[in-house]
């Protein structure tokens, strides 16, 4: 075990019992970084962290544990606390939790094949030749505003409190990487609603407050039961076609870029995409 010096990269990784999260957290330990598995459910959490033990020979110098709940600011402040008390500073975040805001009637082992039969992406051309797309409704797939809203404030506005709470002790860093794991199935080209579109495009002009107005509208539209003949997306499920390990391989790989390495860009595995 190597012993820390000021050159030890500290990371916090939510959603880090499972899946991709998971992954993320043995590969950066791996890695030398020392990294802190975050999860909502403490019981899976801790579970999480003895079964990284156990398989990687990690120790508590490689890995830990903290309780965070992304929707819960005050949960979100505990841990700000616990890395400025442990660490002084954080090298990495990477936002993976996440969930799909919605609900399988019926047998839960058939959701994959539901939504590899149901949900073809058909892209079309507008009049202007503009690409665009929209995504069948799925059997079996249930949602509604509660799902619909505990998703957008889950998979958007917790990374959002994450990075605002942490950019202080991010900024402490020599090497402050951000990384938000976002979905293929969340690019603009899949969008109909030309005015979202247009406000989300254009990135120059593009604010944290245009931002939320998007987010407004569309909650507004789902109230009025309208998001279709809006052109919002009507289907908030996916199935990856990686394994977490590959998915956590992209994760890593962005995290440890050198300090002129690409920032504020979408990735399709290791590569730039347009978004």
């Amino acid at each position: 075990m190597a012993e820390k010096t000021t050159s030890t990269r500290y990371a916090v990784v939510t959603g880090g019992n499972k899946g991709i999260g998971y992954e993320t957290c043995r590969q950066l330990a791996s890695k030398g970084v020392v990294v802190v598995l975050t999860s909502r459910d403490e019981k899976k959490g801790i579970e999480a962290i003895e079964r990284l033990k156990e398989e990687s020979n990690f120790t508590d110098e490689h890995i830990l544990f903290h309780q965070l709940d992304i929707m819960d600011p005050a949960s979100i402040s505990s841990l700000v606390n616990f890395i400025k008390t442990k660490f002084g500073r954080l090298d990495i975040l990477v936002n993976n939790a996440g969930i799909i805001g919605v609900m399988v009637e019926g047998d839960v082992q058939v959701l994959k094949e539901i939504l590899e039969r149901y949900i073809p992406i058909i892209f079309t051309e507008d009049k202007n030749g503009e690409e665009g797309g929209r995504m069948k409704s799925c059997p079996g797939i249930v949602t509604n505003y509660e799902l619909t809203k505990e998703c957008v404030e889950t998979n958007y506005y917790g990374p959002k409190r994450m990075t605002e709470a942490f950019i202080p002790l991010l900024q402490l860093s020599h090497s402050p990487r951000i990384v938000n794991v976002a979905s293929s199935m969340g690019k603009l080209k899949l969008l109909c609603n030309k005015w979202a579109t247009e406000v989300l495009r254009d990135a120059d002009s593009l604010t944290e407050e245009k931002v939320d107005q998007v987010v407004n509208e569309f909650f507004k539209d789902f109230t009025e039961k309208s998001t279709e003949s809006k052109g919002w997306p009507n289907v908030n499920a996916n199935t990856g076609s990686l394994t977490a390990g590959e998915g956590a391989e992209s994760l890593v790989n962005l995290a440890l870029l050198p300090n002129d390495g690409p920032s504020g860009l979408f990735f399709l595995r290791k590569e730039v995409t347009f978004f």
